[in-house]
């Protein structure tokens, strides 16, 4: 039995029904502004993120008005509007990939192909210059990758990664890949690391959201000019790794 269960084992009832009420919310505003990206999408891309963004924003929003999930970030001031940068972020729910399409500047994520085929959210998600590959190829997908990487960085845009690949539970690592390391040591583009623990309060394949603070550590700006793919590599898995455990196991009280 996990740490949430037994917080809430006798408040269960409550956490079904906020979470049922915050799906609802979320849901009708995926459709609506799912279908404005879908039209909008003969606007200029400024204008679309910008929609992508707000629909972020008032997830996040909503979500703290209804399950009392907020938020605390540091380290923001290394996420700037001036130089574009590959993200690579741990992967422990959706949350994080709601929050850095609300945070960031326009970006472009890497995902499975399979996820654009979602109803309303997988079909906006292909108006925002996503880097679709399908993993039964890992060979074509690093190709893919490196290849639509470099062009959207070239275009300014900053490119998220979730180098585990699939989210994984609170405590486990995952396998570091090291396909954004090379696109930055390729591109020469720096990376900058993100660590946090949503998935202690928004669980992975879990409808229940639990009420706390996600925190959220984004990491100093990792260099890559004249560095192997591989210390690249390294140094971000250490930083992530090793702020997860500064980050810890969070105990939750309603």
């Amino acid at each position: 039995m996990t740490q949430q269960n037994i917080s809430y084992q006798s408040s269960r009832l409550l956490l079904y029904c906020r979470s049922c009420c915050l799906f609802i919310m979320v849901l009708a505003a995926t459709i609506i502004i799912g279908l404005l990206m879908l039209v909008a999408v003969l606007l200029p891309y400024s204008l679309q993120y910008k929609l992508a963004s707000f629909w972020g924003t008032y997830v996040m929003f909503m979500t703290k008005a209804i399950c009392g999930l907020s938020y605390q970030v540091s380290g923001l001031e290394n996420i700037t509007q001036d130089h574009n940068a590959i993200i690579l972020c741990k992967h422990q729910s959706a949350w994080e990939t709601i929050f850095l399409m609300a945070i960031l500047p326009p970006s472009s994520i890497l995902l499975k192909k399979s996820l654009l085929w979602i109803p309303f959210w997988g079909w906006a998600m292909a108006t925002l210059k996503p880097i679709a590959i399908d993993r039964s190829s890992p060979k074509q997908a690093l190709s893919q990758l490196l290849k639509q990487g470099a062009k959207r960085l070239q275009e300014g845009y900053w490119i998220v990664m979730f180098p585990e690949g699939t989210r994984m539970a609170p405590g486990e690592q995952g396998k570091f890949s090291a396909s954004g390391s090379l696109l930055a040591q390729r591109t020469g583009y720096p990376i900058v690391p993100i660590a946090h623990n949503a998935g202690e309060f928004w669980p992975r394949n879990s409808f229940v959201k639990y009420p706390g603070v996600i925190q959220v550590k984004i990491g100093s700006v990792i260099t890559v000019k004249d560095r192997k793919s591989k210390d690249i590599n390294a140094e971000a898995e250490a930083w992530i790794n090793n702020t997860m455990r500064k980050i810890g196991t969070t105990t939750h009280t309603l």
